[in-house]
């Protein structure tokens, strides 16, 4: 079909009812079927046309791959919690932190090791603190602040045995497909990383406020009392009293994880025949994840099994783990039906016909920040990353800007409401493990937020105007 003005009702039926519901997935799942029924305008035909978008979009081989991704991951992750490895990993770690210093220093440095998903290192990261809360001088707000700036805006910039990696780079594939450009969706998520200045930024405020920001006496709280510092084993399940502590259970899989990763994806591109440093460009990286991960989950259900762990709880463990992102599943899936029905009533034809009067060195700068709105307001880093990546590469590919710029530039918008926004998931699971009220935790964060926006929009203006 071509572009005409009918091609950008379902993109705008989709952020104002994102941001009225506070909710991604009604926003997409009515944009979809205005886009069905435009398509095939009766009453059966336009159920029939959605269902055969969503059904297409999800035997697509390469979905399928992000789907299997994330629902074992998730499940592993359920396994571990299941057999002690994180509230193992919590004792033994916060047995060994005396000084502020010292846990500080411990929470960058367990990045490493917990930088699978933010839901992960929250509850690895959060109970240490919260039961060292009388041995570090900080804030509970700061503390927070210090926990989630290693969190998301790192996990994003991470390029591989992330549960964002399989997401970020299905997205920019929709991009391609929809301007119907060359190239390779996980090379471009790489080049992209430099460029997702605001998780860059915030990272660096955070590393200022860990050791050199002091509290002044009028920002200091009140100690908490010595029942509520006791009860850390409370703040989350995966660190219940009734949980054995085997700090093994969790470093041993993500160890395995990672480096079955990285050896199965150097062995793609070498099979290719290319050299070591290229073979992990070239290499089908999301086949090397998938494999990895499936080895890994096998693995680790024997080691539980030798430990005298029941197989049914094993299971009903992991199934628990991957049914908490069937919601990501179901967006996801949504997203790609709606990126098929927009770009054939010609969305990409429509902007590049009528985005044309927008200077190129305004894309970035503007994608950014209109971004970082729709992310505030529907605290959704991976619904707004679904939104509008699709909508980024088009006017990239219209104004000839760098396409690693602009997929930088999405990410980062993104990156900024699953920081900032007080409906992000984030913000809620640090308020709820280190007791703090929600809405005064995401003013306190706001300021640095927006500094380090304000410091990204120059940047993608300046680098705009360099490239």
């Amino acid at each position: 079909m071509d572009g005409n003005w009918l091609s950008i009702i379902p993109f705008l039926l989709v952020i104002p009812i994102a941001m009225m519901t506070k909710q991604v997935l009604p926003g997409i799942l009515v944009g979809l079927i205005a886009g069905a029924y435009l398509m095939n305008p009766s009453v059966i035909g336009g159920i029939e046309t959605m269902l055969t978008y969503l059904v297409t979009a999800l035997v697509d081989k390469n979905n399928i791959k992000i789907i299997v991704f994330l629902y074992v991951f998730s499940g592993l992750v359920g396994m571990i919690k299941i057999a002690g490895g994180i509230k193992g990993f919590v004792e033994a770690a916060s047995e060994r932190v005396d000084t502020k210093k010292e846990a500080i220093l411990l929470t960058y440095v367990s990045t490493l090791g917990t930088f699978s998903a933010p839901s992960f290192r929250f509850v690895t990261i959060g109970p240490i603190m919260r039961a060292l809360m009388k041995r570090v001088s900080m804030t509970k707000k700061e503390l927070g602040f210090v926990i989630e700036t290693t969190t998301t805006p790192i996990i994003v910039l991470i390029p591989i045995a992330t549960a964002f990696v399989g997401y970020m780079v299905s997205v920019i594939e929709l991009g391609l497909h929809n301007q119907q450009l060359e190239g390779d969706p996980y090379s471009l998520f790489i080049q992209s990383i430099p460029f997702n200045f605001f998780a860059i930024a915030i990272f660096l405020v955070g590393i200022y406020l860990s050791f050199f920001h002091h509290s002044s006496d009028g920002e200091q709280e009140q100690p908490a009392d010595e029942g509520d510092e006791d009860d850390w084993h409370n703040c989350d399940p995966a660190v219940s009293l009734d949980l054995p502590s085997k700090p093994v259970n969790l470093l041993l899989p993500l160890f395995l994880v990672i480096v079955l990763t990285l050896a199965l994806t150097w062995y793609d591109g070498a099979q290719q025949g290319y050299g070591f440093f290229q073979a992990f460009i070239k290499a089908n990286v999301l086949d090397a994840m998938v494999i990895a991960l499936l080895i890994t989950t096998l693995l680790t259900v024997f080691l539980f099994l030798f430990q005298k762990f029941e197989l049914k709880i094993l299971i009903e463990s992991f199934v628990f783990g991957g049914n908490n992102l069937m919601s990501v599943i179901l967006l996801l899936s949504v997203i790609w039906g709606l990126a098929s029905v927009t770009e054939d009533l010609g969305f990409s034809s429509f902007i590049t016909e009528n985005a044309s009067w927008i200077p190129p060195i305004l894309v970035p700068p503007i994608l950014f920040l209109f971004g970082c709105a729709v992310s505030y307001f529907i605290g959704s880093a991976w619904g707004t990353w679904g939104i509008l990546m699709p909508l980024g590469i088009s006017m990239a590919a219209l104004a000839d800007v760098s396409l690693p710029l602009v997929i930088g530039a999405v990410f980062a918008s993104g990156t900024f409401g699953s920081f900032a926004s007080p409906l992000s998931d984030d913000i809620n699971t640090v308020s709820r493990i280190l007791n703090l009220q929600v809405m005064e935790y995401a003013r306190f964060k706001l300021k640095a937020a927006l500094i380090a926006v304000g410091i990204s929009a120059l940047l993608y203006a300046g680098i705009t105007f360099i490239l």
